[in-house]
């Protein structure tokens, strides 16, 4: 049944300005992938989900990236634009739970140009009764495909995980989350500093590995006055997004090869 309401983060972070105009466009989202912009393949595979009944695409001038290649998202109807303010979590919070983004809300990133329908459905399969919950993947699947990628690996003890760049929150509550991803936001890519915000205990036993995955996310969500899971996802291209150059180069790769 058609709930969700996906937000999909297609803003210009700080220095993305490069990468954009190297592929002779205006933002790093219309970056053509596999003969489409990225954020195009995101959309589709968001349309494509049974669970998804409403888009929102969230940019500092969203409305100006849905023209030309992709006018299409422009007329469909499930798809709208929202702007976007200083950062991601308070641009998120000024939208989630409202008229234009109800409950629950799932988010992802223009950049996951991978991401298919199936994910979607897995991820919010795992979810249960989560205020919030995030996707990650261990590096074993990831590598045992894609042995060459370059990811950011936060290790536990029942492995080393990467971000799938899936996000849920379900309700009003999960508002405290989008507090810590405020503080947390601008070290998204630094695995220690980004476990340090969790607090000393979970940053302990993650650095000595003696505490998994699914360990940390429950005792975050009890600091945080909240049910938080973690949903480990089976597919390895989840876990793969474009962030620079040669991850633009793997993911062509990878499509030449489906």
């Amino acid at each position: 049944m058609k709930t969700w309401t996906a937000i999909v983060l297609a803003g210009n972070r700080p220095g993305e300005n490069g990468f954009a105009e190297s592929h002779n466009v205006t933002a790093k989202a219309l970056i053509p992938v596999g003969g489409e912009p990225m954020l195009g393949r995101v959309l589709k595979a968001l349309l494509g989900s049974p669970s998804v009944a409403r888009i929102v695409v969230l940019a500092q001038d969203a409305e100006a990236l849905l023209g030309g290649d992709l006018a299409w998202a422009a007329a469909e109807a499930r798809i709208s634009t929202a702007a976007g303010g200083d950062g991601i979590s308070t641009s998120i919070a000024g939208i989630a739970g409202t008229v234009a983004a109800p409950w629950p809300v799932l988010v992802t990133t223009a950049d996951h140009a991978l991401l298919r329908p199936e994910m979607v459905e897995a991820f919010i399969a795992g979810i249960g009764d989560a205020d919030a919950a995030f996707a990650m993947v261990e590096r074993r699947v990831v590598e045992q495909v894609h042995p060459g990628t370059k990811r950011t690996w936060i290790k536990f003890s029942d492995g080393h995980y990467s971000g799938a760049n899936l996000f849920a929150l379900t309700n009003a509550s999960a508002q405290t989350a989008l507090t810590f991803w405020a503080k947390a936001e601008k070290d998204r890519k630094k695995a220690l500093r980004m476990l340090m915000f969790f607090g000393p205990t979970i940053f302990l036993r993650a650095v000595t590995r003696t505490i998994s995955i699914g360990g940390a996310a429950a005792k975050a969500g009890k600091e945080l006055g909240l049910r938080v899971k973690v949903v480990t996802l089976p597919f390895p291209e989840a876990a793969i997004d474009v962030d620079k150059p040669a991850d633009l180069e793997l993911v062509e790769q990878i499509l030449a090869g489906a």
